[in-house]
C-alpha cells in the first residue's frame, strides 16, 4: 500500500549500488501489492515529476478527500498511479478530474467499489481535450487498442486499489467482477452527432472539456437492423427491463450509447434527443405481476398486478443518451445503472483542469 512520498521506486543505482533491472522493478511493485494483476510501469521519481507537470500540480496538492475511507488523495499519489498505469503526462488532467468525481457523495463510492455486484466505473471524456490527447470515440469504443482509453481508466482503478484500499477479496467483495474493472474510458463522438453532446446538454460550452464518471451494472449490445425508430426504441428499452436487473427495481439512471447506424436513423427521421429518451423509457416497463413472480416484490399476485407497470427508467430525463462507436453496424450499447440496498449511483460531471 502506497502511503508516502517515498513510494516511488528508486531511480537506479548509486556508485556503490548494483543497478536494478526493469523486471526487478516490476516485481518490486508486485511485491508491494501495487498492481491490478497486470505489470505496471515502475513509478520512478522523474516519471512522477513529469506526470505532475502534465497536470500543472504540486505534489502535495489535495485532489480529493474521501471521508468514507478517511483519506485525502494528493496529486503525487494520483501521478504515481497514472505512471504505473502507463499514462502520458498530457492525460493527467483527465485522471485528476475522474478522481475528483469519485469523491462526490452522489456517486456513492463505497457501494460502487465494495458491492457484490462489482460494477464497471466508466470515465466519459467530452470536449477538446478528448481529441487533443486521442481518447477514442469511434470503432471498438469499449475495446482495446488505444493508449489513452486503456491507461486513463486503468489509472483510476489503481487509485481505487492503492489509495482508497478497495482490494479484491478484502474491501472489494464483488461476487463475479467484470473485465471493466481493469479499465473503462471512452469519449463521445462529437464530430458526427445528431444532437448537442452530453456536456453541452448539461450547461457547458462546446469548447469546455469535461469528465463524467458513471457506474454500470451491466453492458449489453443491442442489435436492430430494421430502419424503424419505433422498433429500435423497443429493443433498447427492453434491455433495461430484464428481470435479473436490480436497476429495474430501483429505477437507477442508465446510459445508451448510439453507434453510427442507429444515431443516423434518428437523425434522418428528425427525432429530438428528448423524443428518443421518452421512447426508450416508455419501453422499460414490466408488469408488477412479473416482478412478484421472480421475488423482486413481495406479496400475492392480484389481478391488478397483471396490468400495472413498473418502469426501469423514470423519469426519462434520468437517461444519459450518448453517441459513439463505429459508423457501420446496427448496434448500440445499453449500460444499466448501478444500485445496492444502501443507495444508487448517479453520474458525476466535472470540468477537466486546463492544460
Amino acid at each position: 500500500m502506497m502511503n508516502d512520498a517515498a513510494f516511488a521506486v528508486p531511480d537506479g543505482a548509486g556508485e556503490a549500488c548494483t543497478p536494478i533491472s526493469a523486471s526487478e522493478q516490476i516485481e518490486f511493485c508486485y511485491g508491494r501489492g501495487w498492481t491490478d494483476g497486470l505489470p505496471v510501469i515502475p513509478p520512478t521519481r522523474p516519471l512522477v515529476k513529469e506526470m505532475l507537470e502534465g497536470g500543472r500540480l504540486s505534489c502535495d496538492s489535495v485532489i480529493a478527500t474521501m471521508p468514507s475511507r478517511k483519506v485525502s488523495v494528493t496529486a503525487e499519489k494520483v501521478a504515481v498511479n497514472a505512471v504505473m498505469a502507463g499514462c502520458k503526462p498530457q492525460y493527467m488532467p483527465v485522471v485528476v478530474a475522474a478522481v475528483k468525481a469519485l469523491a462526490a457523495p452522489e456517486f456513492g463510492l463505497h457501494h460502487v467499489a465494495a458491492a457484490l455486484g462489482g460494477p464497471t466505473i466508466i470515465v466519459l471524456v467530452n470536449g477538446p481535450i478528448a481529441r487533443k490527447i486521442g481518447v477514442n470515440a469511434g470503432n471498438n469504443l469499449f475495446g482495446p487498442g488505444v493508449r489513452a482509453n486503456a491507461t486513463i481508466g486503468r489509472a483510476l482503478r489503481l487509485v481505487v486499489l492503492n489509495c482508497l484500499r478497495y482490494r479484491p477479496g478484502i474491501s472489494d467483495r464483488s461476487t463475479l467482477g467484470t473485465p471493466g474493472k481493469y479499465t473503462c474510458c471512452i469519449a463521445e463522438n462529437e464530430d458526427d452527432h445528431p444532437w448537442m453532446p452530453w456536456h453541452v446538454e448539461r450547461g457547458f460550452k462546446p469548447g469546455d472539456s469535461t469528465v463524467t464518471l458513471m457506474a454500470s451494472g451491466s453492458m449489453m449490445q443491442v442489435w436492430n437492423k430494421r430502419a424503424d425508430p419505433h422498433r429500435l426504441l423497443l429493443s433498447l428499452g427492453d434491455a433495461f427491463a430484464f428481470l435479473g436487473s436490480r436497476p429495474l427495481i430501483r429505477q437507477t439512471p442508465g446510459t445508451v450509447v448510439l453507434a453510427g447506424e442507429h444515431a443516423e436513423l434518428f437523425r434522418a427521421q428528425g427525432w429530438s434527443k428528448q423524443q428518443v429518451r421518452e421512447g426508450i423509457a416508455a419501453h422499460t416497463g414490466r408488469k408488477v405481476a412479473d416482478l412478484k413472480r421472480v421475488g423482486w416484490i413481495d406479496g400475492d399476485i392480484t389481478p391488478e398486478d397483471e396490468t400495472t407497470m413498473h418502469y426501469a427508467v423514470s423519469p426519462p430525463e434520468d437517461l444519459m443518451l450518448l453517441c459513439g462507436g463505429g459508423p457501420i453496424g446496427p448496434i448500440s450499447m445499453v449500460l444499466t445503472g448501478f444500485s445496492e440496498t444502501s443507495g444508487r449511483s448517479r453520474p458525476i460531471l466535472v470540468e477537466a483542469p486546463p492544460q
